[in-house]
This record gives structure tokens, sequence and C-alpha cells, in this order.
């Protein structure tokens, strides 16, 4: 559980023994006057971390519980089983309390809100998190009940503090710390014009360049300073093209294609505005990209609305709780009724369209959205997901949501509740859930593991960065003390400013080493990634043969599955340049054909059955199923609440595999009557049930086939 709180800044030196690690400035647990602390408390704080108050006592819910000692700091509150290091009980830490329960007996629960009196002495404590996860906390008797109060006191006490602090500050290196062993993001943070510059160059976009009209924020604070546009536009063209887009986000490159395609988003025409002759044209160039045939997708047509995500996350929260008072034969039921699950299929469905729409032609398709800031990145970085085996890498991925997520102007804060205003929808988590269907679909193709993503959801509220703790690239900048008077010109090969400037390097999400040990980010890494799914194709090259060109001058709308041709791509005036043929005159290849659900885009764009057979996919492309059961529940996230629905998860490890195969025998022992021999050697009819000690056996024979 993870409060507010403000950071303070420390240095970070190499270790000697790991050079290439960074280590933390070790701060030592204060020790509490009323009582010596357990051995399992002598471990370190993060910088700026104060101890409010400690207790001893068990944690249920698991087999066995576990001993230890529940901590509440002014930064979060977890649970420390005996004999473990602080930053290996990170895994079982929580995100921002969502509700706190105290029990004493059988009669005596009090729900406790920020503010309110606790009333009596508590024997057991339960902290529900909003990363689905419950903290079940026992205290046992013998003159330790004073400091079972105190702790729980302290949690209602630090969750009321955190609700009238000031927001996270984060964690910084300080000037002493970036000596000759400075430490380098773990990936570019897109916050330079070299770290674009080089992000360009490797996409191999040679029709676009950086642009740097933002950089003092003046176009737009939601926008990244540096971003891409077309060679031929100036930037004073940029600049006023912007001014008739909302919030002043107009079109900019997200990710080209190495085949030659163009993926862009934008933010909705400002129609109010009447832009003059120029004005239109610089416009449509940046629309066009270059590009003779043009897609302009409607972001949020088949999406969920920002307060459909938020009700459904709502609803699936209280589903998968432990104290749920769904009965367990309707609980599939009630689980569709959330539409999470919906959602996440609309959302695979509509990117998978898209990537249709960027492999099959060469063509300019243009993500919009009103506010350019939720479902375009969503969408924008499954596209590239479900095209470019790069992204699906772990570096890839995380360069991929910095970029189109966090230097894109995405208003975490805000969406994931952290200002109290009206507009809170986790739509992050719901692209981490729609990433997660990948990889239960697509094993091989993805570097990164579940435990990866979980540890990704999990940290979208750590006070320890402000990564996710601010709405916007201009907020990170100010109040990492990166928003100096000096104007940064670009040179290849330079990027850091001139000597002299003060000048904090703030610490990301990236920077996992900070939370969790070696062994933790060893199993971040997939063991079933098979590279060989990332073929040579990926690297940029000349036009492939499956990316034939577009007719000329056609414009179309992608709306509900079908493309529809438009007669002009701007909504104001008419301009010259739109003196073109009517596209209802274009041949009858080019005009789209009615979207049923026995026909997919696929089948539209490459004109192939409606299964693929052996018809191939482009190389690296993937084309996810969406239909009835391919969209599971992400119960290793959702249901982890529940520790008893956890056993039986598929393991990430040998060991894993090995501990549940005995946990299983070990329950089939204490369910399972004791059965002769000679009942094995009868002759079985096909159609009869197994009973569980035939399907351990069976369990236990696959288990050895796969640890073989």
């Amino acid at each position: 559980m993870w409060w507010g709180g403000r950071g303070q800044s420390f240095n970070i030196a190499p270790q000697k023994e790991e050079p290439e690690m960074g280590s933390v400035q070790e701060n030592r647990m204060p020790e509490p006057r009323s009582r010596q602390p357990s051995s399992c408390l002598a471990s370190r704080c993060l910088p700026g971390e104060q101890i409010l108050a400690w207790a001893p006592g068990v944690r249920k819910g698991l087999e066995p519980e576990l001993s230890g000692t529940l901590i509440c700091t002014n930064f979060r509150v977890t649970f420390q089983p005996c004999g473990w290091q602080w930053n290996q009980t990170l895994v079982h830490g929580y995100t921002v309390l969502y509700l706190l329960t105290s029990v004493s007996g059988l009669s005596r629960v009090q729900l406790l809100r920020p503010g309110s009196l606790h009333k009596f002495i508590p024997e057991e404590i339960l902290i529900h998190g909003r990363d689905f996860r419950l903290l079940r906390v026992g205290f046992e008797a013998g003159g330790l009940e004073p400091q079972a109060f105190q702790v729980t006191m302290a949690i209602v006490q630090a969750r009321a503090q955190s609700n009238q602090a000031q927001q996270y500050s984060g964690i910084t290196l300080s000037k002493a710390g970036q000596g000759s062993g400075s430490r380098k993001p773990p990936i570019p943070l897109m916050e330079t014009a070299e770290d674009w510059e080089t992000e360009r160059k490797k996409q191999a976009a040679r029709g676009w360049r950086v642009s740097t009209v933002n950089e003092r924020f003046d176009v737009a604070t939601s926008l990244p300073r540096y971003f891409w546009v077309p060679n031929r536009i100036l930037d004073s063209e940029v600049r006023r093209a912007f001014g008739h887009f909302h919030q002043g986000r107009g079109p900019r490159l997200s990710w080209h294609h190495p085949g030659g395609s163009d993926l862009l988003r934008c933010g909705g025409f400002y129609t109010a505005s009447d832009p003059n002759k120029e004005d239109i044209r610089a416009v449509e160039l940046m629309l066009q990209a270059g590009h003779s045939d043009v897609v302009l997708v409607d972001t949020m047509d088949e999406l969920p609305s920002l307060a459909d995500v938020q009700l459904a996350h709502l609803r699936l929260r209280a589903l998968c709780l432990p104290d749920s008072s769904v009965a367990e034969d309707k609980w599939l039921s009630a689980l569709e009724g959330t539409r999470w699950l919906d959602y996440v299929r609309a959302c695979l469905r509509k990117a998978s369209d898209i990537s249709v729409l960027v492999t099959s032609r060469v063509r300019s398709v243009i993500l919009q959205e009103r506010g350019d800031r939720d479902l375009n990145g969503l969408l924008s970085s499954l596209v590239q997901l479900l095209s470019a085996p790069e992204a699906r890498t772990l570096f890839g991925f995380q360069s991929l949501v910095q970029r189109e997520w966090v230097a894109a102007g995405h208003p975490f804060l805000t969406r994931l509740g952290g200002t109290g205003a009206s507009e809170e929808a986790p739509v992050f988590l719901l692209f981490l859930d729609c990433v997660w269907q990948l990889l239960q679909q697509f094993p091989a193709d993805f570097e990164f593991s579940e435990f990866f993503l979980l540890a990704l959801h999990d940290s979208v509220r750590v006070p320890d960065t402000l990564t996710f703790l601010r709405n916007t690239p201009w907020e990170r900048g100010k109040q990492s003390g990166q928003l100096n008077s000096y104007t940064q010109v670009y040179t290849p090969g330079y990027s850091q400013p001139p000597a002299g400037n003060s000048f904090n390097l703030q610490l990301s999400v990236w920077d996992w080493d900070l939370r969790y040990s070696n062994a933790q980010i060893l199993q971040f890494q997939n063991p079933g990634y098979d590279p060989e799914h990332c073929p040579d194709s990926w690297l940029p090259r000349p036009q492939p043969s499956f990316m034939v060109p577009g007719p000329p001058s056609s414009v179309w709308l992608f709306s509900r599955g079908a493309l529809t041709p438009l007669n002009q791509l701007c909504p104001w005036r008419q301009s010259p340049c739109q003196q073109s043929p009517s596209l209802l005159a274009v041949s009858s290849r080019w005009l789209p054909r009615p979207a049923i659900s026995s026909e997919s885009l696929a089948d539209q764009e490459w004109g192939l059955p409606s299964h693929w057979g052996a018809c191939p996919l482009p190389p690296g492309l993937l084309l996810p199923g969406y239909l009835g059961p391919q969209i599971r529940l992400w119960r290793r996230c959702y249901l982890r609440g529940r520790p008893e629905v956890q056993m039986g998860l598929s393991a990430p490890t040998i060991s894993g595999l090995q501990d549940e195969l005995s946990h299983l025998q070990e329950l089939l022992r204490k369910w399972t009557p004791r059965i002769s021999p000679e009942d094995h050697s009868k002759k079985r009819d096909p159609h009869t049930i197994l009973n569980p000690t035939e399907i351990a056996g069976i369990l236990k024979g696959r288990a050895e086939g796969d640890l073989g």
C-alpha cells in the first residue's frame, strides 16, 4: 500500500560488486521505544520514508500462514514475513488504500474511513488494495494489543493525510550523484530531441523530422517537447495547423511501418476555427504524410467511453474481492455483467482492424480522438504490438509505453483517481489487460512475462517516481526542475544541457531495481519467448510485396468495421487542393464492402477467405482472437485477493511447477480414500469419469513431461 509523501534527492553510485547496477542509499528503520523490533524489521527504507507504527502479526488466507510484522510508514503499509528483506516484500505491497476493515470476535466489525475513531482493540484487520489484493493480518494476544491498535490507527491517519498532502514530488538524483559514474535511464524517456531522433532513425522514418516547435510547451502543455512532423512542413506551419485541433494536439507520427505506411494520431478538429487556405493546406499535408491513400479512424467509435471504463472497473473490483456477495453459481454471469471483458474484446478487435489497415497497403492511417490522450494511446500501442516484433521485447515495450502514454500526455493522475476529479477511468489498466490477452494467445512472441505486467500494473501509484503521477510532460518537467531558461538545440551526439544549469535526473518507473530484487527482475523475462518469432523481415527495408500502393487521392473513413469514402479530409470549407474527382468514380476494387460477421477487414483488404487457411500473414503481424472464450479473466491480477484461486495457475518456473504439483498431490491425499491395487487393474469403461487419484497420475505424468 503506497501513500502520499514527499521524496528527497539522494545519490546513486555504482556498486563495486555489480558495476552495472545502482544502489539506493540505505536508511535503517528506527526502533520504536515501546519494544525492540524483531530481526525482520532490520531492513532499509526509501529516502524520506519514516516508520509510523508496526505490530507483530500473522498473515492469514495463505497456506501456511506467515508470521511477520505489519509496518505502516508515511509511504506505504506492507507485511514483512520474518527473515525476509524488505525489498522482497514489495511483491506483497499494496497500492492506494481502497477499504480498511477491523474485526474483533465474530460480531464486532468496523469499516475504518479517514478521520474515524477506532472503537475496540482489533484481533484482525483486512486491507483491500485498489490493485485487487487483500492483506489480512491477525494479531496475537499477550501484551501486544496496544501495538495492534496503534498500527491500525496509523494506517487510518496516514491515509487521511495522504488525501490532504501535496502531490508527490518523486525521488531525484542530485547533481552530486551525476559524477563520472552517472546512472542513465534504463530506456529513453523521450525528453530530449536526441531521443526522438534516435527513435526516428530506428524506425527508418525518412520522410519525417523532429520538430522543436513545442520546446517551451507554448503550443500545448499536454504534448511532449518534441515530436515527428513531415519533412516538408515548417515549424511555423505546424504551430498554425495545431491551433485548429482540440487542445492544440495536431497530427503527429506515432509509428512508421517498415513497409512504408504511417500511423498518426491527433485530436478532434476544432470546427469553430476559421483557417485560411494556407492553414488548411498545411493540415492536409500533415494528415496525408506524403501518401495518396489516407484513412481517418474514429477512435471513439465502437469503443467504451471513459465513464463506461470506470463503471466496469468498479464492478469488476467489487466482484473479485473476497467478501463479494455474489453466489458461486452466478459468478460468471456477474462477470459478464461488468462488461469489462467486452471492452477488452472491443479494443483488441479495433486494434486488429487498424493493424490490417496499416499493413495491407501503403497509406496514412490517422487515429483521431477528441482529446487524443486516452483511446488513441491504447490503440496506437496495441497496433504496434500486433505489427512490430520489436515492441514485444522487454525494452521495446517499455519504450512504447514511455512514448505513447507518458510522453504523449496521458492524464495518469486524473484517470487513476489521484486528483479526486470526476474523469477517473483506468484506461491504462484496460490496455494492460489487452496486452495480457495477447501474451496468453501468443506466448512465444513476447519477451516479457505476466509478472512484468503485474509489476507495471502495481506501479501506477507508487510515489517514488513521477512517471504515472502527473498528467502532462510539462508537469513532470516542472516538478523535476528540468524546465530551465535555456533552449536546447539538437546536435547529433550531444543531448545534455549546458554546464551550469541546475538539473536533477528524475527516476522513472523503469528503474526497477529501486523496488525489486534481482531475482524478482529476472521473473520479468518470459521463459517461453522464442526469438525466432521476431523475423529479420522486421528490419526496415524497401517496400515488401504485400504492400501495394493506394489509389490516387483517396480519403476514407473507417467506422464500424468498414471503409467509407470521404469527399474531403478536413471539415472546413473546400480547399483548392481537393478539387479531385469524386471518390465514387474510383474503381470498385478500392470501394469498401459491407462489414458482416463472416467477413473481416482482413478479408476485404487482402481478398482472403473467411479463414486464413494456407494464406500466410504478413511477416511479424499478429491477429488475436476476440470471440467468446478467447478473451479470459486475468485471474492472477484480479483474483489475487483469493489465495485459494491462485493455486493451480501455471507457474513461471520449474520449481514453481514442482511446488504446485506437490500441493495438488497433498490435496488429493486428503480428499481421496485409499484404493486397493485391484481397483487399478480393472478395465474401465471409456465413458466413466476418472477419480481424483487417476487424475493426479495424469497430471503428474504431464508435469514430469514438462519438467523433462
